[in-house]
């Protein structure tokens, strides 16, 4: 099983108003723990694009105009990335994207490689999600312990990787960064170390 790591920076919340600007991913075999390969770029916005960009989010990842204008083209983006993932042939039962809020992260990824060449290339359509891995693990070790489940439990990726004795993601926030705290986590998570 190979899972493919993923984190996206964008210029708001909102995919149908805000664009992605920065991608990266890691793919890993899952089964033999093996990091086979990463990829990372900045992405080129319109004038107008970035004119829409909430200030809040653009705080929060630190990126300038013009930095993002020193990114790739989103259709070269999606070129690139169909060429990766399909050299390692990504198939739905075979594979699985896994962010900390794939909601967020789908949403933007789809405008760099829509929906139809994603289900044209049988890409998996079920994205996991960190924060319901750990979760459930809360919810397993209750049932084990005979234990109430939490009344409350943050399941921001900062708080998870501090109930793991794991550093926040550093900030501001790029998508690569986030990819590393995010596999950081599952590994303390899952008790495994990739190489």
């Amino acid at each position: 099983m190979l899972a493919i790591f993923m984190d996206i920076e964008a210029t708001g919340l909102d995919c149908s108003q805000h664009r992605a600007i920065d991608l990266a991913l890691q793919v890993v075999d899952i089964s033999s723990a093996k990091r086979l390969q990463g990829y990372q770029t900045l992405i080129k916005v319109s004038e107008e694009q970035w004119l829409k960009s909430d200030p809040e989010s653009l705080a929060i990842n630190g990126y300038t105009w013009e930095e993002v204008q020193k990114g790739k083209e989103p259709r070269v983006v999606g070129q690139e990335i169909i060429t990766l993932l399909s050299s390692y042939n990504i198939k739905r039962g075979k594979s699985a994207f896994i962010c900390q809020n794939p909601a967020f992260d789908r949403g933007f990824f789809a405008q760099i490689i829509d929906i139809y060449t994603q289900e044209k290339l049988a890409w998996p359509y079920h994205w996991l999600d960190f924060a319901s891995m750990y979760w459930a693990g809360i919810a397993w070790q209750s049932l084990e312990q005979n234990n109430p489940f939490p009344a409350e439990l943050n399941l921001s990726k900062n708080a998870i990787a501090e109930k793991l004795q794991l550093p926040s993601e550093a900030a501001p926030h790029r998508a690569l960064t986030g990819v590393e705290h995010l596999i950081s986590c599952y590994q303390a998570l899952i008790g495994v170390e990739f190489h």
